[in-house]
């Protein structure tokens, strides 16, 4: 029987603890840096798709405004 420092008392022989606990860490390891590529894809998308919608407004905004003088120019000469 193994005994840790903490009390815990284990069956197994140390080598098989030590490969099952060195699995946990490489599997808890990978999903936290699984978990963190994907929120910085998920912010890059955040922010591309944001740049890309600031770009459609001021396209409307400018379309608008020559939508604008044109139908200014159009009253006036009807006139």
């Amino acid at each position: 029987m193994l005994k840790t420092a903490d009390g815990t008392t284990y069956k197994s022989r140390p080598k098989l603890l030590l490969e099952f606990f060195r699995r946990s860490r490489d599997k808890w390891k990978h999903k936290c840096q699984q978990a963190k590529a994907d929120l910085k894809n998920a912010r890059n998308s955040c922010r591309w798709m944001q740049h890309s919608r600031d770009q459609w407004k001021q396209q409307a905004r400018q379309l608008q405004a020559e939508l604008d003088t044109l139908r200014e120019q159009q009253k006036i000469t009807t006139r």
